[in-house]
């Protein structure tokens, strides 16, 4: 494929076709776009820490090129993840004044992915050099950045409304001239829900659904037949048959099973079903939740997810 088709395969993409290039064009809460106009000559270091798909790259990007037009360095930390990557790129880069005479910005993309020791360095370069340079890290996971870092940055919230989110999906829609009918308007609202806060996804979702320039979400939650049989097998204690169930129907989930423990957890308590209501004692219905709450927390670190959400189960089972 030459350099025109992957151009054109990307413009056909939503989610590139409309990232924000402009501080005007990203959606973010009121305060925290106040203080970021207020951005001119000077700037502390930033930490832009959310879940994915919220736009803190997008947001780094803006500061850098949109409203400072400064010298920048950016690094994507989940490739370059080690301590040389800071001794040697970002030192030499941050300890230089630049020709124009501005601030100089280093751009450490999911620096949660740096390691201890490189995360250590990083904390002595960013004093080191203030008089010439300041920092934007981004990270999907708040927990992994060490304190000091922490400490020498302003957090800043990016995290928009679910309004503003629906708000900006549904004009996509229309410059994307997509007809959305009456029954797809709340099927599309049930997708920015879903997938809340996360705008990439939610695009991505939208574009998916999208044929013949109609809407047509089949779909927005799981169907309740196979939470039922979820719930049967760990009532009836037979987890093992329970994964080979699943393994056979990961279609009907898309393999997600992060998804899976947030829906079951609502199937189960669902006041429709009723299962909160039956001879469940108080305890049984405060474990349960512990338990799921603990494996959703935990699904951020493991490396197999699916793994993670049997162990749930067979906790479930002794609830």
């Amino acid at each position: 494929m030459d350099s025109n088709s992957i151009t054109e395969s990307i413009k056909g993409l939503w989610v590139e076709r409309y990232r924000p290039k402009t501080l005007e064009d990203i959606i973010l809460p009121a305060r925290t776009r106040e203080i970021i106009e207020g951005f001119k000559d000077e700037i502390p270091n930033l930490l832009f820490a959310n879940t994915p798909g919220t736009g803190k790259s997008s947001l780094a990007k803006i500061i850098v090129n949109d409203i400072l037009k400064c010298s920048y360095l950016y690094i994507n930390a989940s490739d370059e993840s080690g301590i040389d990557t800071i001794r040697h790129k970002v030192s030499t880069f941050a300890q230089t004044k630049s020709f124009d005479g501005k601030i100089k910005m280093v751009v450490l993309d999911e620096c949660d992915f740096l390691s201890i020791s490189a995360q250590a360095a990083l904390r002595n370069t960013m004093e080191s050099y203030s008089q010439y340079t300041r920092f934007i890290l981004t990270a999907n996971y708040k927990h992994k950045i060490i304190p000091a870092l922490q400490s020498r940055c302003q957090a800043l919230d990016i995290t928009p409304t679910i309004e503003e989110a629906v708000r900006r999906c549904y004009n996509i829609l229309k410059l994307e001239k997509v007809n959305v009918s009456d029954e797809q308007k709340k099927k599309f609202v049930d997708v920015v829900k879903a997938n809340f806060p996360d705008l990439r996804k939610t695009i991505n979702e939208l574009q998916k659904n999208t044929i013949n320039g109609n809407l047509s979400i089949v779909n927005t939650k799981l169907d309740s037949e196979l939470l039922e049989s979820i719930f049967n097998h760990i009532k009836n204690k037979k987890t093992i048959e329970l994964r080979k169930f699943l393994i056979e129907n990961e279609s009907r989930f898309n393999g997600d099973y992060d998804n899976l423990l947030i829906e079951y957890l609502n199937f189960i308590y669902d006041k429709d079903i009723g299962v909160w209501d039956k001879d469940l004692g108080d305890l049984s219905k405060k474990s349960m939740i512990a338990t799921i709450a603990k494996h959703l927390y935990e699904s951020s670190f493991v490396i197999d997810k699916e793994i993670n959400f049997f162990a749930c189960t067979i906790h479930l089972e002794h609830c």
